[in-house]
């Protein structure tokens, strides 16, 4: 679980028990499911990141329910959507290796995370990925519930396929776009699991030497055993 959830979660148990030592069964029976419900959402459970080389993850848990060409900054290209709602993982996770060259914090409105325009009006994060494929831009978007985007990440530094990156709270939605030349795997009604499923197949251009000799799977190793350890 990540942290946010012993902050919003350990004071609606300590009122929920206060409640039933007083005798206000119903009040305190209320607060400790609604802390459950808490401890819930900020589950944070650990994902097998697939090694295969070009691969794109999912960056969240949820349903697909956009698959659409799209331009972006006047390349062509597809974006997918994801809704995820309270019930799945929030954590959020970076959809390849690469550097984030550019991070955006765009204030916007608030609608149901389901909607078309909550891609564009929606309170947003967004990165610019740059990968040894090229250049994809993945957003967390705020929706009716979720009112906080939440980046651990910043500018300039480079990520994992399947590295957690963030999390939106309560309900949201998450795009990712890729250019012209990338497979999409992926159908509308589809549900996703974050750093785990395959959504899409992007070969690289030209390969780095970072990983030469070991394969993606030993970093993604040695990166989730220093998030255990820490």
């Amino acid at each position: 679980m990540v942290k946010e959830g012993y902050f919003f979660g350990l004071p609606l148990l300590a009122l929920g028990g206060a409640a039933s030592l007083l005798h206000w069964y119903i009040v305190g029976t209320v607060l400790v499911l609604l802390a459950l419900f808490v401890f819930s959402f900020f589950r944070d459970p650990d994902r097998e990141i697939p090694p295969e080389p070009g691969a794109v993850v999912s960056p969240a848990d949820g349903r697909v329910v956009v698959v659409t060409e799209e331009e972006n900054a006047g390349r062509p290209g597809q974006r997918v959507s994801i809704f995820l709602a309270i019930w799945n993982v929030h954590v959020n996770r970076a959809p390849a290796s690469g550097t984030i060259v550019k991070m955006d914090y765009r204030p916007g409105k608030f609608l149901a995370a389901m909607r078309e325009r909550a891609s564009f009006e929606n309170e947003q994060n967004v990165f610019t990925l740059s990968t040894e494929s090229g250049e994809m831009v993945f957003k967390q978007i705020a929706g009716l519930i979720a009112r906080r985007v939440v980046s651990w990440k910043k500018a300039g530094e480079q990520v994992l396929r399947g590295e957690r990156i963030g999390l939106v709270r309560f309900g949201s939605r998450l795009d990712v776009w890729l250019p012209k030349g990338a497979e999409i795997l992926v159908k509308v009604g589809e549900n996703v699991k974050g750093g785990a499923s395959v959504i899409a197949k992007w070969p690289a251009k030209h390969p780095s030497k970072e990983f030469e000799g070991k394969n993606l799977s030993e970093a993604e190793a040695n990166l989730m055993a220093a998030e255990k350890r820490s």
